[in-house]
């Protein structure tokens, strides 16, 4: 995972074979589309990490190209949990990043820490569904 932020990778040698053997394809994906991926995942009460918002991220747009195909299966592995990502994650929900849309954004809500208060906000969201 921390070869996403080099620009040039130990492991380059190996990917590119994996990626000729495997007649695999490459997408890319910016910083926006890996924190929309990562958001709509999130959706789904997964809370991932930038790092898979980019496989995520790559999927969809592979999907939409047709390149993947209804009937394929995809596996996309989790490599972290976006609690270690924090910030980034409040970050976009409060679309709080310049020049992002945050267009899956579920902004935070304060609540003060009263159970009974955090129920009454939790039935008012979920009666809204």
């Amino acid at each position: 995972a921390s070869a996403i932020q080099i620009g040039d990778p130990v492991s380059i040698d190996r990917a590119v074979y994996a990626l000729t053997e495997s007649n695999g394809v490459v997408e890319e994906a910016s910083e926006e589309e890996l924190m929309d991926a990562a958001a709509r995942a999130d959706l789904t009460g997964m809370f991932n990490c930038p790092h898979t918002g980019v496989a995520l991220a790559a999927l969809i747009k592979l999907r939409e190209q047709g390149v993947i195909s209804p009937s394929d299966r995809t596996v996309v592995i989790s490599t972290a949990h976006g609690l270690k990502f924090t910030d980034s994650k409040v970050r976009y929900h409060s679309k709080d990043i310049e020049g992002f849309a945050s267009s899956y954004a579920n902004p935070p809500i304060q609540v003060e820490d009263d159970f009974g208060k955090v129920m009454d906000v939790l039935k008012g969201k979920l009666s809204a569904m």
